[in-house]
């Protein structure tokens, strides 16, 4: 008799029972790939975008606003007579007291940042060395830039002053001048203290910018330079100053867009007259506000194109993004 044999099937397993105080498996969470590769996209987007934002509210918005102002005819009281296209422009133009007032813009300009750079560079370099009382100097120095310039330049005015101005009363008591003298009165007295106090307010930020840049310059530099021979004089010229480009470039181009705009030393000591002999553009665009301020605006636009080809023409002859 033959014996039929069947193979037993596998009892499954029934799976065990959690242990006590295990947690649950969770499902997989969608990964941060994807948000990772959208903030990857914008690029530097999201750390520029506020400065982007900081500059069209207070440049370019400005800027239109004065473009568009320049094309509207407005008095004094700012009554809008409506579009004039180019008339603005036309009227400025034709002004016989423009030329005379640009020619004198330039001339401040070129004079007040000249004797700035230079002075500023000698002082740099004697608040490099060390002295005694270096400390306290440096610290006076900051003087002219913490006080306020209109502040600053109405006090020279009443220094020069010509009948309680202290300029006369000394001079007369040391027998320097026969009698006392209106020194802001007419344009010829006037214009060298306008220079001389716009260097003087501008001395203290451009002489530690100039510092900084000197101390910047590494000491093993001199070093080798000693080694080799060279004289201070040569020190000066191929290490120090060509070192010093950087610096000497930012303080210079600040310096320029500052005394072409510069307002309140004028306007503190003689408000641009008599008649506008002592106004530069910026105080002749606030003179003409007062008449017509659609003129002014278009003084100002003026103004502006003028600073902007006055810097990209230096920045391009000066090669500021080129190794020296």
């Amino acid at each position: 008799m033959s014996q039929q044999t069947t193979s037993a099937e596998p009892v499954p397993t029934p799976p065990l029972p959690p242990r006590r105080g295990a947690k649950a498996a969770s499902a997989p969470r969608p990964t941060a790939a994807g948000g990772r590769n959208s903030l990857a996209r914008l690029g530097p987007l999201p750390w520029i975008g506020p400065s982007i934002v900081l500059i069209l509210l207070v440049v370019v918005w400005p800027v239109a606003e004065m473009v568009i102002t320049s094309t509207h005819r407005i008095n004094g009281l700012g009554i809008d007579f409506g579009f004039n296209g180019v008339g603005r422009y036309t009227k400025l133009f034709d002004d016989p007291r423009l030329g005379s007032v640009m020619l004198w813009t330039v001339l401040w300009t070129v004079l007040v940042v000249g004797f700035t750079m230079v002075i500023s560079l000698a002082l740099a370099q004697l608040y490099n060395q060390n002295f005694p009382g270096r400390r306290v100097t440096r610290w006076a120095l900051i003087i002219p830039w913490a006080a306020s310039v209109i502040v600053t330049s109405i006090g020279f005015r009443w220094m020069l002053d010509e009948v309680a101005g202290m300029l006369n009363r000394l001079m007369l008591d040391l027998g320097l001048i026969p009698s006392a003298q209106n020194w802001t009165g007419d344009a010829a007295h006037a214009k060298p203290w306008l220079v001389f106090v716009a260097v003087f307010v501008s001395l203290p930020f451009t002489t530690y910018t100039l510092l900084a840049g000197l101390q910047s310059v590494p000491a093993e530099v001199y070093e080798a330079a000693r080694v080799d021979g060279a004289s201070t004089w040569q020190t000066y010229f191929r290490i120090t100053l060509p070192l010093l480009r950087p610096s000497f470039l930012v303080a210079l181009v600040i310096n320029l867009i500052n005394v072409f705009n510069s307002f309140p030393v004028i306007w503190g000591m003689t408000q641009g007259g008599p008649n506008t002999d002592t106004s530069t553009s910026t105080v002749f665009m606030y003179i003409l506000g007062q008449t017509d301020v659609g003129e002014s605006a278009a003084m100002s636009v003026v103004n502006f194109a003028v600073v902007i080809v006055m810097v990209l023409l230096f920045l391009r002859v000066s090669r500021w993004n080129e190794e020296s």
